[in-house]
């Protein structure tokens, strides 16, 4: 995409805005003016332009390329290199995008280049060139408006991931399969979120440490206080989520071996329950057999049978039939089955 927007401020004004960045054109260097260019993500000829003529260091050059660097505030000689790891809260997808800044500040130039659509850097210069007084402090205040648009920007996703939270207990409570691997991810987030928030505080206080040798205004000093403050609570939120997605995925564990117990205790009943309707039909299968047996033996036709002419066969067979029944029922309903 390249450069968005370049342009010159004298006295916290904006004095001119250049086609290019040449430095050797006078309004770059105009008075005590600065220059502040935005790069959306930048072609490497473009970067290595842009390098040659504020002469950034090889090493953050080097980041700037590859990208994928962790927050960190580096300085070489005159030149402040920041790193920003910006977020927005997508409701759509209900997921957290992480972007990258880096910001080139030197004595009196500011280069950012962002390799996201977050954050919102037209709203910051636009915020900017609102407050002359404070936009006339020099590249350390533009770096202070980033500073605070980033983090004022972490307060939506907070509110997204806690939103999602609160869905993930109620999912939990009430039993959702799938809730396991929503906690995972936005677990996964959390943590992510995490690393883009708590090198913050380390690099605002370094920031600190330099406002005598740099000189910097007390007006400045106390709005970067007062970035450093929001950063401390939304650190203390941020480890909060992970802590509270811990004991969510704790009891979520608890519940699914309960409600796993609670299955394998209704298929044990339902097993014994199916094997006592099993002994019921094989014990009254049994003593319903032996007549059957008997009939069938005495229902064959042959001529030469025992008992077959005699009188009292037909009584003896049903009394034979009665007393074998009899005596099957008795066994299985000693032995539990009837």
């Amino acid at each position: 995409m390249g450069t968005i927007e370049n342009a010159v401020y004298v006295d916290g004004c904006r004095h001119a805005d250049p086609a290019t960045q040449g430095i050797g054109d006078d309004l770059l260097r105009a008075g005590s003016g600065m220059d502040w260019i935005g790069l959306y993500r930048p072609t490497r000829q473009e970067l290595d332009a842009v390098a040659a003529e504020f002469s950034f260091h090889q090493l953050a050059l080097d980041d700037t390329i590859k990208a994928h660097q962790r927050p960190k505030l580096e300085r070489y000689d005159n030149l402040l290199f920041t790193v920003l790891r910006p977020a927005r809260y997508l409701d759509a997808e209900e997921r957290v995008e992480f972007g990258e800044l880096h910001v080139f500040t030197g004595p009196d130039f500011v280069v950012t280049v962002r390799h996201a659509e977050s954050p919102d850097l037209a709203k910051v210069r636009r915020r900017m060139e609102a407050t002359p007084e404070l936009l006339r402090l020099g590249p350390e205040a533009v770096l202070y408006a980033i500073f605070d648009e980033v983090v004022d920007a972490y307060e939506p996703v907070c509110d997204g991931l806690e939103n999602d939270i609160d869905e993930i207990e109620f999912q939990v409570f009430e039993g959702d399969p799938t809730v396991s691997r929503r906690i995972y991810e936005l677990t996964r987030e959390v943590i992510e979120f995490q690393r883009a928030t708590r090198p913050l505080l380390g690099m605002l206080r370094n920031l600190s440490l330099g406002f005598d040798k740099y000189r910097v205004d007390a007006e400045l000093r106390r709005n970067l206080r007062d970035v450093e403050d929001h950063v401390i609570k939304l650190i203390e939120r941020v480890d909060g989520f992970r802590a509270l997605l811990q004991n969510i995925l704790t009891v979520n564990s608890t519940l699914v071996g309960q409600r796993q117990n609670e299955e394998m205790q209704r298929l044990t009943e339902a097993s014994i329950a199916q094997n006592e309707e099993v002994k019921l039909i094989s014990a009254w299968a049994a003593i319903l057999f032996a007549p059957t047996l008997i009939g069938t033996i005495y229902g064959m036709n042959f001529d030469d049978m025992p008992e077959l002419h005699w009188r009292y066969g037909y009584g003896f067979a049903l009394a034979l039939m009665g007393a074998v029944c009899g005596g099957l029922f008795l066994v299985f309903r000693r032995r539990g089955w009837l």
